[in-house]
């Protein structure tokens, strides 16, 4: 957008007909900047995303001694520094970027001496209290300074011993993959376990292990059932490559739910056949309530259903918490009620969006209800209503959907989408 009004009105439309390019995934490109960044040699990052929580990756990297050049229209160039990191002068500012602010805190560890890590007033109510323990419990050095285990956080540095660990990855799947992306430098060999064999949104922790593969590491999942666990090989250099990161799965998710609601087709380019993101699933559910999707090489295609969209009852949703606002809003237009379920982790993200679901969709005439790990709607009349946004870029784009079918939707703040698609609301308005 090229400025930033303080509301921004949504006209109803459809049916839709359009081909978007989605950008790059946040979650790969700040696993493949952290990588690159630890590795030995120079990287070029092909259609990496530029946005808000990039920019927070970006900076950071540069002050603990990695090289970026970054460009808008070519790839980014990283030197890396091949395990050795400096020490940075201030504090890594993260501002409200969680992948950020997990990821540098296990690779702080590496660094030579003490590091500090501090975010805005959501980061600082956002918990890393398990990250930490998993960490400590591999022989790193950490104190939370923060309340109520949330940031800030400081790093002692002087590397990872390693050794055998656990983690609580029951809150965020996060967690673990900050402990696995140090891993490979670490004193010992990780072998990471989980509390009661518990690990949510497991497909981002098997994105994180392709990444790191793919730069060169030795990583495993061995073990069954509650005593699975994951073995990284100590000693390991990531090694600098060409690397292309795949559009965003999650921000993909958004466009195909405006299709459903809205009706016609949106087409978005560029999708890998074997792409390991599990915001890809949402196709599946929107499949299962009526809609078509046709594949073509790299093509995806969502058409939207004839007739109304069918409810599919209860859906687990833990594997794509990040798509499911999205499906919130399409389920306001289903033939009965739904239940998102398996989804608590959603109350750790930029805002508790389980709470702020509930407030926005009743705002527009659903009866909503959400409980500790799920949220309830039931369909209703609907009206136009002005939505607040809480500074989290899900609930903007989310909420953006209704406005297709319902006149009077207005989104308040709608520039808090450059947290990972600054010009969304130029492609939206364009469907």
């Amino acid at each position: 957008m090229s400025a930033e009004p303080e509301s921004l009105p949504i006209e109803p439309r459809g049916p839709l007909d359009s081909a978007v390019r989605v950008p790059g995934s946040k979650s790969i490109t700040n696993r493949a900047l952290l990588l690159a960044a630890l590795a030995e040699g120079e990287s070029e990052l092909h259609g990496a995303l530029e946005s808000d929580d990039t920019v927070v990756m970006r900076e950071a990297l540069l002050e603990l001694g990695a090289s970026i050049r970054a460009s808008e229209v070519g790839p980014w160039q990283v030197t890396g520094t091949g395990g050795q990191l400096r020490v940075p002068e201030a504090p890594l500012y993260v501002q409200n970027s969680g992948t950020s602010a997990r990821f540098l805190t296990a690779a702080a560890t590496l660094s030579p001496g003490p590091v500090l890590i501090d975010g805005n007033d959501r980061m600082r109510e956002r918990p890393i209290g398990h990250l930490v323990d998993a960490l400590q419990s591999l022989g790193a050095e950490i104190e939370i300074q923060g309340h109520d285990g949330c940031p800030p956080v400081r790093v002692a540095g002087g590397g990872l011993p390693g050794g055998s660990g656990e983690i609580d990855g029951s809150h965020s799947s996060q967690y673990t993959s900050a402990v696995l992306l140090a891993s490979p430098y670490a004193e010992q060999d990780v072998r990471l376990g989980f509390l009661d064999g518990i690990l949510v949104s497991r497909p981002y922790v098997d994105v994180t292990l392709a990444i790191m593969r793919d730069f060169g590491a030795e990583v495993s999942w061995y073990g069954e059932g509650d005593v699975e666990r994951i073995h990284v090989r100590a000693g390991q250099h990531y090694q600098a490559r060409d690397y292309t990161i795949e559009p965003d799965a999650s921000s993909a998710a958004y466009l195909f739910c405006a299709a459903a609601i809205a009706g016609g087709s949106v087409r978005v380019e560029g999708v890998p056949v074997q792409s390991l993101q599990s915001d890809w699933r949402i196709l599946d559910l929107l499949e299962r309530m009526g809609c078509t999707v046709l594949r073509s090489g790299e093509r995806v295609e969502l058409r939207g259903a004839n007739g109304p969209l069918r409810s599919l009852g209860e859906v687990d949703m833990n594997d794509l918490p990040d798509a499911a606002l999205a499906y919130a809003v399409v389920a306001l237009f289903a033939d009965g009620p739904t239940l998102i379920k398996n989804v608590w982790n959603l109350r750790i993200k930029e805002t508790d969006r389980l709470d702020a679901l509930e407030k926005e969709l009743r705002k527009l005439g659903a009866r909503a209800k959400a409980e500790r790990d799920s949220l309830f709607i039931q369909p209703g009349p609907l009206h136009g209503a002005e939505i607040d946004t809480y500074d989290d870029h899900r609930m903007a784009m989310a909420f953006s959907l209704a406005g297709l079918r319902v006149p009077g939707v207005v989104i308040r703040d709608p520039g808090c989408v450059r947290k990972t698609w600054p010009k969304y609301f130029d492609v939206f308005q364009h469907l």
